[in-house]
């Protein structure tokens, strides 16, 4: 998912989550994330994260109803632009164009696969 980071917010944002509170990070756990990662480049923000439950949906409306995690996104929304044009999408969705699942028999290399031609 990808969001911007609002003008002169990045100092702000790096040393919020140098200190996620640990029920905000519980409470992720409990709603099924695994391996939540959060990049920055340049103004972008772009996070990666793994669920390991069965109702994606219903996990996030139990995060979202958390308080401690209302609070934690009291701070962080202000620090952050969405790039949505949907009201109900604060950070943006992208599309998938390669997966490769570490447990495949993949090629280490394949030929020609970068030619333009």
């Amino acid at each position: 998912m990808l969001i911007r980071l609002a003008p002169d917010a990045e100092d702000e944002y790096r040393r919020l989550h140098r200190a996620v509170w640990p029920t905000v990070q519980s409470r992720l756990v409990a709603s099924g994330v695994r391996n939540y990662t959060i990049f920055v480049h340049g103004d972008l923000l772009f996070s990666y994260m793994e669920y390991v439950g069965d109702d994606l949906e219903r996990d996030m409306v139990f995060l979202a109803d958390d308080p401690e995690t209302q609070r934690w996104w009291q701070l962080t929304a202000p620090l952050q632009r969405t790039l949505s044009t949907n009201d109900d999408e604060w950070w943006v969705r992208m599309d998938e164009v390669f997966h490769l699942d570490g447990n495949s028999d993949a090629p280490q290399s394949v030929e020609g696969a970068c030619d333009d031609d």
